[in-house]
């Protein structure tokens, strides 16, 4: 029993006296506790390819337990599409569309027959299952790899990137990466990281 000796019983030279420690603790309000608040964050450069340390951030984040998806746009070659995603660490799906190869930034008048068709539907589909998987709330993080790109060649509405940024899950953090980036786009993040060459 914790107990408090009284200085003047000693000083009296008499016994003791013993007065209890505790005290009643008076009514307190219970903690709130912060939910995490997602960030929107934009990596970007003039040229392509330069964002291995986004991806390696993600691979991260998804070994401590986070559910992330990586989807990119233009990177094809291997007619993945959104039901062939690659997963790692459990937590992890890495997904690009079902096209024959990588997209380049200037779509040649070949490109814009029959084939960009294709391309096009393989990449829209990549598009609605980010969203579907935001809609779910199921994700932690999701990096949209050269999604400016995409928007710069028609494959993606500006306004419908806007309006997923604007109705995300707030405790998601979305990554933004390549060049091409919309202006409108730039103003909603919250960090911006731009690689240069010199």
């Amino acid at each position: 029993m914790n107990a408090r000796v009284s200085i003047n019983a000693k000083q009296r030279g008499s016994s003791p006296s013993i007065e209890p420690s505790l005290r009643p603790v008076p009514d307190r309000r219970a903690l709130h506790l912060v939910a995490t608040q997602g960030q929107v964050q934009i990596h970007t450069s003039t040229f392509r390819g330069s964002f291995s340390i986004v991806l390696s951030e993600a691979l991260r984040s998804a070994g401590l337990g986070s559910k992330v998806l990586i989807s990119q746009f233009l990177r094809g070659g291997v007619n993945q599409g959104p039901n062939g995603a690659v997963n790692l660490c459990g937590q992890l799906e890495w997904i690009r569309p079902a096209i024959e190869t990588c997209l380049p930034e200037q779509l040649s008048e070949e490109n814009l027959s029959l084939q960009r068709k294709y391309d096009e539907k393989a990449i829209k589909e990549l598009w609605q299952f980010c969203k579907q998987r935001l809609i779910e709330k199921k994700l932690d993080k999701l990096v949209l790899d050269e999604i400016g790109m995409a928007i710069s060649l028609g494959f993606i509405e500006e306004n419908d990137l806007i309006s997923m940024l604007n109705n995300r899950p707030l405790s998601t953090d979305i990554i933004l990466t390549g060049p091409s980036i919309p202006p409108k786009v730039m103003e909603m993040a919250d960090q911006i990281t731009e690689l240069r060459c010199n």
